[in-house]
């Protein structure tokens, strides 16, 4: 909660820096304000308890999702050098913003009551409906931030009319008493059920897991860079960690119910993600269902649910962001080499020659790249084996066969910027200028991801 509180203030002292004439100390500021905020989060640890009338839910679980949060928030802030190189950017206000939207992210991971949840929901999501059209020169940054809106407010209705349904059968908003209704035996009342698919359908629009995806390509595209960044990694550990609250505390007893949902939604996801993704020839769209297919594995563990899979969310979630930070951040100094149309490039090709002009962040993005295909000796192999060694344990086989599949199909799309990073020929011989901050946050990231592959139980031994 220490997190909760600390973030909330300094969002709003971020906003009064704005007006201060140095804007130089924004940045500084900000990263030392997340610093401050992780530390906090630790404070707690292995001192269980709830807040605010039970409605906030304090453990060593929901404080290692809000320190990934926290975590993969300090990397991307780092990346953004201060938004100089952001035409009429506003820094101040998206500093402050995406302190606010780390702030709902927490609230998600650690909920206890449903409207904790929906508030949550509502600051982080009304937080990337502004981040995603920030750019008000970029007219596709417009649209998706529109597209983003509209399908985003939609689905909120029906996430909260789901969260209605079930406080009509339960008569309670808090997932203890929601669990107590669900482990009676008897018959329990229709929109209990209705009210858990609904919920469902509006958590699985935020992960972007198939058939609710389909905003997610256009809306990172769209979107400046350091905020898809932001969107893919932050947004999806919040939401599947509030997944897995849902149902392994509330609706654990009704899984024949809700597993066969998550069961059609993991397989669609995990097939429909990987064979687009084979497609693409722009990066941020590859990547864009690079997260998608990451959201299908993750899905995994929720159908072979056990009280081991908030651990195996939890790496994953860890693995996958902080790869997911490296290749963005690779890519956001490689595009402004070349422009297209007045933007820069981000096609797949602005890799080309990559590994002569410029080894370091060849290396970093090809280390990035072996993670989030779940090669060995990287953090996203054991963040895959261990989401699929749920399902196994669960007696999903033939959906393991699957998943394994569709790894290879990801192994082939991941090795395309490697493949032009090193094998591509490139007129192009400058080599590009990396601040301190941004350099350490590359190596840094890019380090972790080696040293939880070769010792996961680094972090996965403390959850």
């Amino acid at each position: 909660m220490y997190p909760i509180i600390a973030l909330s203030i300094t969002g709003l002292l971020t906003l009064f820096l704005g007006f201060s004439p140095k804007k130089n100390i924004l940045l500084p500021a900000t990263l030392l304000f997340i610093l401050l905020a992780f530390i906090a989060n630790f404070l707690e640890w292995n001192k269980p308890g709830v807040w605010f009338g039970e409605m906030h839910e304090v453990n060593n679980m929901t404080l290692a999702f809000s320190g990934i949060i926290l975590l993969t928030g300090f990397l991307i802030v780092g990346l953004t050098q201060g938004f100089k190189d952001t035409a009429n950017s506003q820094p101040a206000e998206y500093y402050a913003i995406m302190q606010f939207s780390l702030v709902g992210a927490m609230m998600m991971a650690g909920f206890g009551n449903l409207i904790m949840l929906f508030v949550g929901v509502e600051i982080l999501s009304v937080a990337m409906y502004v981040l995603t059209g920030s750019d008000k020169q970029n007219i596709r940054g417009n649209e998706a931030a529109l597209k983003y809106f509209l399908m985003g407010a939609f689905t909120t209705g029906i996430l909260l009319f789901g969260i209605a349904m079930i406080y009509g059968a339960a008569g309670s908003f808090y997932l203890e008493d929601i669990q107590t209704l669900t482990m009676m035996e008897g018959e329990k009342p229709i929109h209990l059920y209705i009210g858990l698919t609904m919920l469902l359908i509006g958590l699985l629009f935020k992960v972007s897991a198939v058939p609710f995806h389909f905003w997610t390509p256009d809306v990172y595209d769209g979107a400046p860079t350091i905020f898809t960044a932001f969107m893919s990694t932050v947004v999806k550990t919040a939401g599947f960690a509030t997944i897995y609250r849902i149902l392994f505390i509330s609706f654990g007893g009704e899984y024949n119910f809700w597993f066969k949902t998550v069961l059609a939604a993991t397989i669609l996801t995990l097939i429909l993600s990987n064979i687009t993704a084979v497609y693409q020839g722009n990066f941020k769209r590859m990547m864009a269902f690079s997260s998608i297919s990451h959201a299908g594995y993750l899905l995994l563990s929720i159908v072979g649910l056990s009280a081991k899979s908030d651990s195996s969310i939890a790496f994953y979630s860890l693995a996958y962001s902080i790869a997911t930070v490296s290749a963005f951040g690779v890519l956001m100094l490689v595009s402004k080499q070349k422009l297209v149309d007045g933007r820069p490039d981000e096609n797949i090709s602005c890799f080309n020659g990559l590994g002569k002009s410029n080894p370091l962040l060849a290396v970093i993005l090809t280390i990035s790249m072996l993670s989030l295909a779940g090669i060995p000796l990287t953090a996203g192999f054991w963040g895959k084996f261990f989401v699929f060694a749920d399902a196994a344990n669960h007696g999903f086989i033939w959906l393991l066969v699957l998943a394994v599949l569709m790894s290879a199909v990801g192994i082939y799309y991941y090795f395309k910027p490697i493949l032009a990073a090193w094998t591509k020929e490139n007129n192009n011989t400058d080599v590009i200028e990396i601040s301190p901050v941004y350099k350490a946050i590359l190596i840094f990231s890019t380090i972790l991801t080696l040293v939880l592959g070769f010792a996961p139980d680094l972090v996965r031994g403390l959850m």
